[in-house]
């Protein structure tokens, strides 16, 4: 591509993708727009204003009529359009008018991304069932259980460095020291990625996150899309290798079935092999940073915990549902179709507001409490739902599990020390840097 194409391409995806589509919202929610004032509460780090505004979108009704989309926080009405298949993901781009023209020969379908086909997260059926059903096998509940006991030896030599690093008495910053060290130590060895590489890894999943995002600066977009090609380069040379020398792991045997009549394409197999590798960890970091956060805020809940260990599978289930990871997801109608009773021409954007939906009145009884004894707390949609339901949930509730017991059974007197900052991110929901001191 010339050295004059490919910079206004960018600028063109852009200018699609980020810049008009904010500009759009933050003029509509200062005409009182819901989801306009919502994405600029995102934008400016607004945490406190999240909650209300969510609350006010569901108290609107079931499918709120906003100013670019539909939006919903009612539980039923977010699995309905997440089961649905009249809905699907990525963004509906009419074939005609300038914009689709535009959005088509911005386009760069080499460079994977969460967003990017073939990726699970924007692929439909068949090609989804097909590629969901070769990674699946290793994210089964039965699978998952047989990596309990190396998660718990992982879990115990990471607090081990801690207990060292914590007599200095100086806080430490949990989130690369723990949140994201542990599930990205157990999904490498999962994968087969080397030690050596995993640090790379970790930092593909940072610079994969604001991809998701609406609304970011050129630079911003710059940055990110620099990393993808960066790690799109060692995933080309790490799958090259595993052809010379395949191991008894996932990725190993995605290169194998790609070598047979009918298996992954290229980029299919780049496709799924980054976002496995990503997604095996990124909700696990923000999860284990949640629950630390609530459990410091929550003292009484702490002790709870304490008094009934068996209540740690049900507490990350809480935490998944108070402050989930994932904030938001949208589909489009790909016909005309029926949700909570409201009709939608064929075309219309539904944005789900997973948090939302967690804290649904008429499906949780005193939803804003955080109670880690909650009889339904594993009804929350943090996961999604449908063909798209996270196909790493089973290990996210497992790892959180472990992490946080072992966390908090080890430094029983942790606390949460002042300079905490969230995450930039506008969907991930979670902590960039959470400094303990660990008692």
């Amino acid at each position: 591509m010339s050295a004059i194409v490919a910079p206004a391409r960018q600028v063109a995806r852009w200018a699609v993708n980020h810049g008009l589509p904010s500009l759009a919202l933050r003029r509509a929610g200062r005409r009182g727009d819901l989801q306009g004032q919502l994405d600029t509460r995102l934008a400016e780090g607004d945490e406190a204003a999240l909650v209300p505004l969510m609350d006010r979108v569901r108290e609107s009704g079931p499918l709120h009529r906003a100013a670019f989309s539909y939006v919903t926080a009612s539980l039923p009405a977010v699995k309905e359009v997440l089961s649905s298949p009249d809905f699907q993901t990525g963004v509906f781009m009419p074939d005609g008018g300038l914009l689709g023209r535009i959005a088509r020969w911005a386009e760069e379908p080499e460079r994977i991304g969460p967003l990017n086909p073939p990726s699970l997260l924007v692929v439909e059926p068949p090609e989804h069932t097909r590629y969901r059903k070769l990674v699946t096998r290793v994210f089964t509940v039965r699978a998952v259980e047989e990596l309990r006991e190396r998660t718990e030896q992982i879990a115990a030599g990471l607090l081990d460095d801690l207990e060292r690093r914590a007599r200095t008495g100086e806080p430490i910053d949990l989130v690369p020291a723990y949140c994201a060290a542990l599930p990205v130590t157990v999904i490498a060895e999962v994968l087969g990625v080397p030690e050596e590489d995993r640090q790379r890894v970790l930092d593909f999943g940072t610079a994969a996150a604001p991809s998701l995002d609406l609304g970011l600066s050129l630079r911003e977009m710059r940055r990110v899309e620099a990393a993808l090609d960066d790690f799109r380069r060692w995933l080309v040379d790490h799958l090259d290798h595993l052809r010379l020398h395949p191991g008894d792991d996932l990725l190993s045997k995605l290169v194998a079935v790609q070598d047979e009549d009918g298996g992954l394409s290229q980029a299919e197999l780049l496709a799924t092999a980054g976002l496995v590798l990503a997604a095996g960890f990124e909700t696990t970091v923000n999860l284990l940073g949640n629950g630390i956060a609530l459990l410091d805020a929550h003292p009484e809940q702490r002790r709870l915990l304490r008094e009934q260990p068996d209540l740690w599978g049900n507490a990350v289930d809480e935490v998944l549902r108070h402050d989930p990871p994932v904030l938001l997801t949208g589909r489009f109608a790909a016909r005309r179709t029926t949700v909570a009773g409201i009709d939608l021409p064929a075309g219309s954007l539904v944005t789900t507001l997973l948090a939302g939906a967690n804290r649904d009145p008429e499906v949780f009884a005193d939803p804003h409490t955080f109670d880690v004894a909650r009889e339904n707390a594993r009804d929350h949609v943090a996961f999604s739902a449908g063909r798209h339901y996270c196909l790493g949930a089973a290990l996210a509730r497992m790892e959180g599990e472990v992490g946080l017991r072992a966390l908090h059974e080890r430094f029983p007197d942790l606390a949460v020390a002042p300079g905490g900052v969230r995450r930039p991110t506008r969907i991930l929901r979670g902590w960039e840097t959470l400094p303990v001191r660990l008692g």
